[in-house]
């Protein structure tokens, strides 16, 4: 494997545009492999699990933080899956060139299920955290093996279609975490939304088993001189990463929500993230290793612009998914089940997003267009939700949550082609777990500051809100730790407490839509040429 190529789109011959494909290119004669309905039965299943994870826990994290009386702290229940899913993001991508690839989607699907098992038997919310973060070290490679394995067995060309299809399974699986999370909440337990993973991994396990197939990696420099596997593997590099993300994204969680910024338990690992990065990039740039992200994946406009629209989509996204269920729950005052109910129309419009996406891929290659169109949608979608009123129309709960979800479903797979084909194919295993790195750094961003947002406003906004009750500041701590507990209170502390909430998800759809847009601006920075480039397997 050569880790000196330069990428095939130079900066100073990028084109205005992208030129579009021509019949003869797209229709390329290509026959499966043997078994290749069977392999994508199993890595849909993991696929399927991402989506299905991440919107069941959004619509059913109120409750069970709740019932741990700790809905203050509720974000850690998606923080804790995203600090570790990012940080072993990247490993896969690398991990999976010189381990194989097979063993690396074992390792992915049994830790995902391991977690979701040990998610289902917490007892407390230590425990449970503990849990979802061993979730995340198998969820980050769900998505990005899926990807990996299609990019060794389809044709550049012919892949549109097939990342459409692994999106529909992603969207298929969040409509049905949406649609039966609250309903399962409600009738036999949370525990249940977990507990009901561990069969589809197990299915995902055996499939993998019988149909994963894959020669051994190389074990050569890049001289062409031998050397072992665990010569390879860059340490040093894997360890800063990890360390250096997991620091910085504890420091984001903790600062403005549990302890205030200027806590030393808040400084200290942000202070630290930024010297274990800088060292990350050090020991990259002189690695004697097989590098974990190579620099010259992040130098040039198309790269950095891609990257740039890359972590603001997932800020955004995450920023409005974690919003969302709150607003139902605690505006609208809709059960958990009600409130995934809701979530199902526009989980619908992420699957056809991507499908969207999938057949303008396929058919004319037109990647950057695919790009803007997905991120300006997702503006749009976020400013709507961001004018809803206290009191509004019922049908503007349904209509002005679609945008955004299509656009997401758009600009993923847009940017991840994007950038993709700005590299040879003996790159796109690290290149697309890079974008999946990314991409899930925004998310954790977006969350953090989410949820920063809503508990400075509810500690500022609630005090002066319930300044006439006796016992204000025990019912303001309720508030903060149960979302439930506002369904108790009189009518009119109710509304007080009620008003406060909306103030800080209206300042937290604002934040996501500000994300959006500055996607939106980087993403016309996103030229180059489409699926048909030179040297596209």
């Amino acid at each position: 494997m050569s880790h000196s190529d330069e990428p095939v789109v130079e900066e100073q011959q990028q084109p205005s545009e992208e030129q579009p494909l021509l019949e003869s290119e797209v229709v390329k004669e290509w026959s499966p492999p043997p078994g290749f309905l069977l392999i994508q039965f199993a890595i849909m299943a993991n696929v399927f699990l991402g989506g299905f994870d991440g919107t069941i826990t959004a619509s059913t994290y109120a409750v069970i933080s709740s019932e741990f009386n700790a809905a203050n702290t509720a974000s850690w229940l998606t923080t804790s899956y995203l600090i570790t899913s990012t940080a072993f993001q990247p490993l896969y991508g690398r991990f999976s060139d010189l381990l194989g690839r097979r063993s690396c989607f074992f390792t992915a699907t049994i830790t995902f299920m391991a977690g979701c098992l040990g998610c289902a038997i917490a007892r407390d919310v230590v425990f449970l955290n503990i849990m979802r973060a061993l979730t995340g070290i198998g969820g980050g490679g769900l998505m990005t093996m899926a990807t990996i394995i299609n990019s060794d067995l389809i044709p550049f060309r012919q892949r549109g279609m097939y990342q459409a299809i692994q999106n529909v399974s992603y969207g298929f699986g969040g409509i049905c975490g949406a649609s039966f999370g609250g309903s399962i909440v409600d009738s036999i337990g949370w525990r249940w939304c977990f507990l009901l993973q561990v069969p589809v991994s197990l299915f995902a396990l055996g499939m993998g088993y019988v149909v994963l197939k894959f020669p051994a990696r190389g074990t050569e420099c890049a001289d062409g001189r031998p050397q072992g596997i665990w010569q390879q593997i860059d340490v040093w590099g894997a360890l800063l990463l990890i360390l250096g993300l997991s620091a910085q994204l504890v420091g984001l969680s903790l600062g403005g929500n549990v302890l205030p910024w200027s806590h030393v338990w808040v400084v200290t690992p942000l202070v630290g993230s930024v010297i274990l990065l800088f060292a990350f990039i050090a020991v990259e740039a002189k690695t004697s290793a097989v590098p974990l992200i190579p620099l010259k994946m992040l130098r040039g406009t198309l790269p950095v612009s891609t990257q740039i629209a890359n972590v603001c989509v997932g800020m955004a996204a995450y920023a409005y998914l974690f919003t969302l269920p709150l607003m139902f729950q605690v505006i609208l005052l809709d059960s958990p089940s009600r409130a995934g109910t809701r979530l199902v129309i526009p989980c619908l419009f992420t699957p056809l997003g991507g499908l969207t996406a999938g057949i303008v891929m396929s058919r004319w290659g037109k990647l950057a267009y695919i790009v803007r169109t997905g991120a300006a949608l997702m503006f749009v979608g976020n400013f709507l939700v961001m004018l809803l009123r206290f009191n509004d129309s019922e049908w503007k709960y349904f209509a002005f949550v679609i945008p955004a979800n299509l656009g997401q479903g758009m600009v993923y797979p847009g940017i991840l082609f994007t950038f993709l084909a700005a590299f040879d194919h003996s790159d796109h295993a690290v290149s697309a777990s890079t974008v999946y790195l990314i991409r899930s750094l925004g998310t954790v961003w977006g969350v953090a500051i989410t949820s920063t947002i809503m508990q400075n406003t509810l500690s500022s906004g609630l005090g002066e809100a319930l300044s006439g009750l006796p016992d204000k500041w025990k019912v303001i701590d309720e508030i903060r730790h149960s979302v439930s507990a506002i369904y108790d209170l009189p009518p009119d502390v109710q509304m007080a407490a009620r008003l406060v909430y909306y103030r800080g998800i209206r300042l937290s759809f604002m934040a996501s839509a500000v994300f959006a847009f500055i996607a939106t601006v980087a993403a016309l920075f996103t030229r180059g040429k489409g699926l048909e480039r030179a040297g596209a397997k």
